[in-house]
């Protein structure tokens, strides 16, 4: 498997050098990530969290522009296994406004950008629910000053993987996606920010008895820690009729000092009599510069920009996930969770992360609760 990783990635690099010989206007660059982390566990429950380290992924791709077009394909290569990450071609009509094709992250709220952007380990467990990872789809985005808004439409995750299977694809759910912003930013380090994302989709494909039912919606999130992949909370709503989610967002920045938070309501309308499944879940994000020129702003994106290198930053993160709705008959889990991290950025390309966090489950149909304290240490490369 690795192998056939350095193959793609190989032919991927040689590929977009000899575009770049023989076109001289495209403007072509590298793009890659390197993952490196090492945890330890302490819980009652020790047996289920042994210490180690990991390579959670590694990834070799490019990205180019031409004129108005840009586009970018990685490869990513990740526990064994290779596959496609973002693979998209995108064309702005003027600096304010843009459409995107392909497969990648799409906008709903804070947290809708690379994982390697976040300032928290790993995104807190009530994004990793219901924000979306890289889906294939399209998305428009216009963006002012004043105001953000992007409306996308996408295919269920199952869509790329079946794509050359045409009885497959033709079954494939879709979902609608937006996500409206209001921000002031004056002057440039202070920042207030209030937005709403919205989100609706049909039900996904689900096997029974090895039979594709396109009926259902699988809702799940991990612990925030990589070198153990251990699932928090999850839940499969069968006899679905579509899904609706909104999360209102909040952001405040200083100086050095900044806040981020989100409340996700998510509900799944069914059939056959039974009663809609609801899901909430929110995080709060606290954000202090130690060492630092202060937070920008990225305009483009409504999210704080990446800190500038040699700062040293702090960030403090509660997250409440529940999947249990009593009502529905449902017990997919709830978790707690309390983080704290250190993030050191040498520069544009290296940052060193510390983090520590507390995490209790309960409430989970056919698991006991269970508490686990996770320090943990990472070394990223991007370039």
């Amino acid at each position: 498997m690795l192998k056939r990783f350095v193959l793609i990635a190989s032919v991927l690099l040689c590929s977009f050098g000899s575009f770049a010989r023989d076109n001289h206007n495209l403007k072509i660059s590298p793009s890659g990530r390197i993952l490196v982390d090492g945890a330890l566990y302490a819980s009652p429950e020790k047996e289920l969290f042994p210490d180690g380290m990991a390579i959670p992924e590694v990834r070799l791709g490019g990205k180019l522009t031409y004129d108005d077009w840009s586009a970018a394909i990685d490869v990513s290569y990740a526990y064994n296994k290779v596959g496609l990450r973002n693979a998209w071609i995108e064309y702005g009509f003027n600096p304010g406004n843009s459409l995107r094709i392909g497969n990648f992250i799409h906008q709903y709220g804070l947290q809708s950008n690379s994982s390697s952007l976040k300032s928290t380990m790993e995104q807190p467990m009530a994004s990793a629910l219901f924000t979306p990872g890289i889906q294939l789809g399209a998305m428009y985005v216009h963006h002012q000053p004043s105001f953000f808004a992007a409306v996308s439409v996408h295919m269920e995750s199952n869509a790329l993987k079946e794509v050359m299977n045409a009885p497959l694809f033709n079954q494939q759910g879709y979902g609608v996606l937006t996500r409206l912003v209001w921000r002031r930013n004056i002057p440039d380090d202070r920042v207030i920010q209030i937005g709403l994302s919205g989100g609706f989709a049909t039900p996904q494909r689900r096997l029974e008895d090895g039979e594709d039912v396109h009926d259902g919606f699988g809702i799940s999130a991990n612990l925030p820690t990589k070198v153990v992949q251990m699932q928090a909370v999850g839940a499969t709503v069968t006899d679905s009729r579509n899904l609706f989610k909104f999360t209102p967002e909040l952001l405040f920045a200083k100086g050095r000092l900044a806040f981020e938070g989100q409340y996700f309501f998510q509900q799944i309308n069914r059939r056959n009599n039974f009663s809609s499944y609801v899901a909430q879940s929110g995080y709060a994000t606290l954000r202090g510069q130690i060492i630092g020129k202060g937070y920008k702003y990225s305009s483009a994106s409504a999210m704080l920009a990446n800190p500038a290198p040699k700062t040293l930053e702090c960030v403090l993160n509660y997250n409440y996930s529940s999947l249990s709705d009593v009502k529905a008959g449902i017990c997919g889990g709830r978790a707690n969770s309390l983080g704290v991290t250190l993030n050191y950025y040498f520069n544009p390309y290296i940052t060193a992360r510390l983090n520590y966090s507390y995490n209790y489950v309960w409430d989970r149909k056919g698991s006991a609760p269970f508490n686990v304290n996770v320090f943990q240490a990472r070394l990223m490369v991007l370039f």
